[in-house]
This record gives structure tokens, sequence and C-alpha cells, in this order.
């Protein structure tokens, strides 16, 4: 159960008036019991708002999506999942767009403290550990979505084994010299899709050459953009030699990417990742990730944790999935087209 105002008032051990003209701002109360009375509700996961509308004490019938960028494909995926689940359910969906080039943990505090809904599914936010196991006094309903983390129920895919699939693929085809068209090296989704890019090299015995991990010079979203595919894949092509094919860490570069290869008149085969919907009509090959039914299951997750507050946390991490296109059918170098 979420903290009340007379749970503050018993750990402070003041009067529940006391706690009320705090949170009020109405006066005669001394500093330090105010300061008192502020720490301890802070400790608690409360938010004054949420004694002041009345959110602590009746069920609201929303649920809130928080994610970074509204206009991405992974995330349109996602929502037609929750969408699906939600269409014959009485619940509101309501959706709030952090900014990502703000403080993260903050923004997302922000949105825990206001207790706008009755549960919070929180989609492509990558935060610490440390960050995300103090949120856990907010005592509220959470599922991760694209993210991992023990204390709550998540809803992921292993993307370590997505471009180990990958680069295994490419090699099978004839190639060799495999680069990756990387983003922003601190992003989660990067660090484990580097970790299984160098297991395949490893385990293929291919020389590893750390010049062939490749990103763009836009870092919007990370530099998961089309711009970014096509700066990382113009940089690919003038290397010399040039990479026999590469693996693109998610579709959208890959779009980006294969427009690059056509300014420059050259095409070597490439895989990238996610499967969006525009994937298929570009003939892009391409590591699936089932998000549509990660929203789905994510929001039937959220939905029973709501109504068994004691259950047990679930993980659940899919095994991404191949899928052949035309984009990898050319063997060998670059070459005109």
């Amino acid at each position: 159960m979420a903290a009340t105002i007379y749970d503050i008032a018993k750990k402070a051990g003041v009067s529940i008036a006391t706690v009320s003209r705090v949170f009020n701002n109405s006066g005669n109360v001394s500093d330090k019991a105010c300061k008192k009375v502020l720490s301890v509700a802070d400790e608690m996961g409360y938010h004054p708002q949420a004694f002041a509308q009345g959110l602590a004490s009746r069920k609201s019938n929303t649920l809130m999506i928080v994610v970074p960028v509204i206009s991405n494909y992974f995330f349109m995926e996602i929502l037609g999942g929750v969408q699906d689940k939600l269409s014959d359910m009485n619940y509101e969906l309501s959706i709030f767009n952090i900014n990502p080039n703000k403080d993260l943990k903050k923004q997302v505090e922000h949105v825990l403290k206001r207790r706008w809904a009755e549960g919070y599914l929180f989609v492509s936010i990558h935060l610490e550990d440390k960050d995300w196991k103090s949120f856990q006094k907010y005592n509220v309903p959470i599922t991760l979505v694209d993210e991992y983390f023990e204390g709550f129920d998540s809803v992921s895919v292993d993307n370590s084994q997505g471009a180990y699939r990958a680069v295994k693929a490419l090699y099978e085809y004839g190639n060799r010299k495999i680069a990756m068209l990387s983003a922003l090296e601190s992003s989660k989704p990067i660090k484990d899709r580097l970790k299984g890019y160098k297991k395949a090299f490893e385990e293929l015995d291919l020389p590893f050459d750390g010049k062939l991990i490749v990103k763009g010079d836009t870092m919007n979203r990370d530099g998961f953009t089309e711009r970014a595919g096509y700066e990382a894949m113009m940089k690919i092509l003038k290397m010399d030699p040039v990479p026999d094919a590469c693996f693109c860490a998610s579709d959208i570069q890959a779009v980006g990417a294969l427009k690059a290869m056509q300014d420059a008149n050259k095409f070597i085969p490439i895989i990238g990742y996610d499967d969006i919907e525009l994937a298929e009509y570009m003939g892009l090959s391409t590591i699936r990730q089932p998000m549509k039914e990660m929203g789905f299951f994510a929001t039937q997750n959220l939905i029973d944790r709501i109504n068994n507050p004691d259950k047990t946390i679930s993980q659940t991490i899919y095994t991404p999935e191949l899928i052949t296109r035309s984009s990898t059918k050319l063997n060998g170098r670059a070459v005109d087209v």
C-alpha cells in the first residue's frame, strides 16, 4: 500500500493536523517539525499533491506509459500491444514523454511522486540499478519494458544474443570483415549488443578490430536515428578496405545506412535490429523483437500487479529471431550498383 498522511504523522511523531499544515503551507509549524515531516514524506515516497487530490485513497483506473521519445518506431509498436490489451478493459491510458536530454532520474521521480496513475509502464528508460532501487519506496505498481531490474516486473529481449545471431548470420553468408553500426556507447542496449558482437568474433575466431565499430556524429536519441545511421555508413564506406558487411544496432539506423549506400552507389550486406514495420517494405534483414507482444504482456503484468501487489516478481526475457530479406543477399566487398 502507498503511504498516507497517517503513516507520515506516525513516523514523524507529530499530529495529522501538523502534517496537513505542512503540506498546505498554512503556517504555525516550527521549522524543525516542517523539515521532519518533509523528510519522512520523501523517505516514504509520498507527495503532497497525492493527498490534496485524494489519489492515495481511491482508484483512478488510469495506467501511465512513460517513454523518452514518442516519435519512435519501437515505442509505437510497444504502444500497439498495450492498446490491444486495454481495448476491452476498464482502464484509461495516459502517456508521459520524458526529455532524454535532461536528468532521467529526476523526471521519473517527478512522475512517481504525483501519483497520476495506478500503475506505470516505463519503456526504454535506462537507469542504474541504484536508481531503480530508490524508486521502490514509492510502493506503486511498475513494469519495465526494454529494461531490467530485479526489483520490478520487466519484459525485455536478450540484446546480446540478438547481436550475436546477426554477426553469425553475416559470417555464414561468407563475410569476414563485419562492421557494427553503433550508437552512444553508454546506452544500455548498445552495451548489450556490443557484448554479442564481440562474442561472435571470439567464437568464430575472427580477428577483432575496434575500428570496425562506428557511430554517427548526431547523438539525438542516443544516436538511434536515420541521420546517425547515414553518417556512420558514410564513414564505413570510406574505409580502406571497405568492410564485407555490417550489423546495424537498430532498424531506424539501417534506414539511414541504406540511403547512404544509395547515395554512394555502393552496397554491402546489412542486418538491422528490431523488425519495425518499415523493415519489411525496404527488404531489410533484421533481428526481430516481438514488440507488440512485449507491450501486451507488460500491460498484463502491470494489471496483475495492481490486483495482487504481493505476487512474485516476473522477469520475461524474449529470444530475438533472425529475419532474412534482400539486404543480406550480396556477398563480398562493396561494389558499384
